[in-house]
């Protein structure tokens, strides 16, 4: 059965490979992002590729005001969403709290907490007036623990846990499934933007192991997504085989 996909942060990276492995399934996308040239060309290449309906809205999460406008305003045929993927999210810098770049901070609260929350409060309603509906929140294993230089950014992946277990709680009459998906190393633009393009620090934090792709990622959240009505996977820690914990890899090069 065709169900209907928002994906936010569908720009790039898990958010660009969910959009790609749903629309594999001929379901019918609502994709958002803050960089209009990238949204308009993953738009088309969906509907050349795959036939399928796509609705690209630009918008940055941050702005409440942004979400509502577009969100809250969807044509009638596109508001019975199925399916919300709260993908947008970041890392800036990485340094001790002491030294740490309060600019940075509030980008990452902005998105990482704020932005996921104003767009669930749009959403959560019109799933709640149907009865179904399922919502994955991009979390990382930084929600699951904390290391050094990334005090601000784990507490936001920490909350991004917390609210998760709170959405499964506040929405479990309604039926309405919520998924925590708490990743390891994925290779995607995630260290570039924490690094300000510094592509060579970047290029580091994967050197001499296999990462995470942002199709490992969408596959697992599609399967989640396939499964009976009666089934919901609450938590999933998914991580490459050489990383055991957010600071415990095995790199061949050592």
């Amino acid at each position: 059965m065709r169900k209907t996909v928002l994906i936010t942060g569908a720009t790039s990276g898990i958010g660009e490979a969910a959009a790609l492995k749903f629309a594999e399934s001929s379901d019918r996308l609502i994709i958002t992002g803050r960089r209009k040239e990238r949204l308009d060309e993953l738009a088309s290449h969906l509907k050349s590729n795959y036939g399928t309906e796509v609705l690209a809205l630009c918008f940055d999460v941050r702005d409440r005001t942004e979400v509502e406008k577009h969100l809250g305003t969807l044509p009638g045929e596109w508001r019975e969403i199925d399916i919300l993927i709260n993908n947008a999210g970041l890392a800036a810098g990485l340094s001790h709290i002491d030294e740490g770049d309060t600019d940075d901070w509030d980008r990452m609260v902005d998105t990482n907490i704020k932005g996921l929350l104003y767009v669930t409060r749009v959403i959560a309603p019109m799933m709640v007036s149907r009865g179904t509906g399922h919502i994955f929140n991009i979390a990382s294993i930084a929600g699951k623990e904390v290391y050094e230089n990334g005090a601000v950014y784990c507490a936001s992946k920490h909350a991004v846990d917390a609210l998760s277990r709170g959405m499964r709680i506040d929405l479990l009459k309604h039926g309405i499934k919520v998924t925590n998906i708490a990743p390891g190393m994925v290779e995607t633009e995630f260290s570039l933007v924490r690094f300000r393009g510094d592509n060579d620090r970047a290029a580091a934090v994967y050197t001499g192991l296999e990462p995470l792709r942002g199709e490992d990622i969408a596959e697992v959240m599609h399967y989640c997504a396939s499964l009976p009505d009666h089934v919901c996977i609450n938590d999933l820690v998914i991580m490459p085989k050489a990383q055991a914990s957010a600071t415990n890899t095995f790199r061949k090069n050592k």
